[in-house]
């Protein structure tokens, strides 16, 4: 339910609109002056305040810029009410920051409307300020080996400024999580973060999500049309006015794209597909490859020019491999985050598994810790402490595995056979029944050997 805060000196204003919008589904409250006001917000939360900007005890306009002051998360609109309605007033009202202006005698349709836009409002930003906090939060790089406390150093440094960023490192190393690191904490905090993965969108389209395109230009061929889009997008450019554009794996953006983005980073004016008038936008550009760009630039597939503008200031992300004191504090962050998914959030990892993890070189990087820890977590379902034994066989390719690890024949025998299930199990997508099929056993065969060797078995 949401609740309303109605402030006005007249009762019956204030009885009629509580009625009124209780049979709404409304919360209501009411106060006859900005003192009475003041006890009901310390007292609760409301989602809109109707305030009069006449009260007997204090103006209304001033009620209002204290209100304006309070933390976002228990902030509500206001929407303020006067029987003296003047363009000055209202233009006072929206610039202390309120949400709307109605004037007395109120209409009733107008003033519900009003409040549900209200309320909605309310709703969006209270979801935009946890979102912010959760994004500001999931920006931190963890680990503290030299390489990782350098780049924050680095985005200490160079988020503050508007200076292009070019982020270089391998696939999975968290190219996107430093480019969220370094708007989180530049000028631009407050504004929207846009992302745009240049190897996953088609040629054909690519353009248009940059760009965007108007009414007429998928009927007039400047961009394939499809069922159900819509006759005009706004680009990620657009969008990112204010704000952050972030476009991932640039390298393989098209030399015909290439020279189009030249020409809006230059002056921060482009036109949509389609378009006849040219928008200017304020975007901070924070652009990523795996590739390496001179390569590219000498084979003829990537501009000289282009990679200049955006190669203001360079970061490089190292892969797992080069920090691997690193690898245990990421596997028990990512082990917190996927236990709190599964509803499991006491789960610990043992030393002799940190060790493996370590051991290993990790060609997909943080990416790949990330996917095995959640595959841990699924096929052990029963397990409270995370142990060797329940790691898959990957993270032992890289070589580090002997003889010398197993006292007995048998130990060797049950390793290596419970490997071997794991990965059919894997190959089988966690289906038993499958997996039983591929090993050549009964399903109940198959479940007994998964319970000598220690592997979680789904009912």
């Amino acid at each position: 339910m949401n609740h309303i805060l109605v402030v006005d000196d007249e009762a019956e204003i204030r009885s009629s609109l509580e009625e009124i919008l209780r049979e709404e589904g409304y919360g209501v409250a009411t106060a006859g002056n900005a003192a009475e006001a003041q006890e009901r917000l310390d007292d609760a939360a409301y989602d809109v305040i109707l305030l009069d900007i006449w009260l007997p005890d204090r103006d209304g306009l001033e009620v209002l810029a204290d209100i304006h002051q309070s933390p976002a998360e228990r902030r509500p609109e206001v929407v303020i009410v006067s029987g003296h309605g003047t363009i000055e007033a209202a233009v006072k009202a929206t610039k202390l920051g309120a949400y709307d202006f109605l004037e007395k005698p109120l209409s009733l349709d107008r003033t519900l409307i009003v409040l549900k836009n209200a309320v909605e409002a309310r709703r969006l930003r209270a979801e935009n300020t946890e979102f912010k906090r959760q994004f500001c939060a999931s920006s931190a790089l963890t680990g503290d080996s030299v390489p990782v406390k350098a780049l924050r150093q680095q985005i200490r440094l160079m988020a503050p400024t508007n200076g292009r960023v070019l982020i270089y490192g391998e696939s999975g190393t968290g190219k996107e999580l430093i480019a969220r690191a370094i708007h989180a904490e530049s000028l631009r905090r407050d504004g929207i973060f846009v992302e745009l993965n240049c190897a996953a969108i088609p040629e054909a389209y690519i353009e248009a999500e940059l760009f965007g395109y108007r009414h007429g230009a998928i009927g007039q061929g400047l961009i394939p049309g499809s069922q159900g889009a819509p006759s005009e997008n706004r680009g990620t450019l657009e969008r990112a006015d204010g704000g952050t554009l972030f476009l991932d794996e640039v390298g393989d953006m098209s030399l015909k794209t290439q020279t189009k983005v030249l020409s809006a980073l230059d002056d921060q004016l482009f036109t949509p597909v389609g378009g006849t008038q040219p928008l200017r936008v304020d975007v901070r550009l924070i652009a990523a490859t795996n590739k390496d760009l001179e390569e590219e630039i000498a084979k003829g597939n990537f501009r000289e020019d282009l990679f200049y503008r955006l190669n203001v200031v360079p970061f490089f992300v190292p892969p797992l491999r080069e920090r691997k004191q690193d690898i245990p504090p990421l596997a028990r962050e990512f082990l917190a985050e996927f236990g709190r998914q599964y509803g499991r959030p006491r789960i610990e990892i043992g030393e002799e598994a940190l060790q493996a993890l370590a051991q290993y070189h990790w060609p997909g990087n943080v990416r790949e810790l990330k996917n095995v820890v959640e595959r841990v977590l699924i096929l052990n379902p029963r397990a409270l402490r995370i142990e060797r034994k329940h790691l898959p066989p990957l993270t032992y390719k890289a070589g580090t595995r002997s003889t010398e690890e197993f006292s007995t024949l048998q130990q060797a025998r049950d390793a290596y056979e419970r490997e071997y299930i794991l990965k059919k199990i894997e190959e089988a997508h966690n289906n038993i029944s499958q997996a039983a099929e591929l090993l050549g056993l009964e399903r109940s065969h198959l479940y007994r050997k998964m319970k000598a060797l220690g592997i979680g078995v789904r009912e």
